[in-house]
């Protein structure tokens, strides 16, 4: 079986994707895999797990921007 952990990093994450999917079906998108579920958010779930739905995570605003800094000191001179 399939882990959560093994499609996104998190399960609020899952849950987020699958949410929003869920909206898209009850707006009349088609499923994307076969199923015998009946509920959306039931099958935007099975549609995660399967792999056929493609989302990116982008960074949040300013995380890019920050220079990472070394943890050690440095000396003065």
């Amino acid at each position: 079986m399939i882990e959560v952990s093994d499609i996104v990093d998190s399960k609020y994450r899952f849950i987020l994707l699958a949410a929003k999917r869920a909206r898209q079906l009850q707006t009349g998108a088609k499923p994307l895999v076969h199923t015998t579920a009946r509920k959306h958010t039931r099958i935007a779930q099975e549609e995660l797990k399967a792999g056929v739905l493609k989302f990116e995570v982008l960074p949040l605003p300013g995380d890019e921007a920050a220079p990472k800094e070394s943890s050690s000191p440095k000396a003065k001179k």
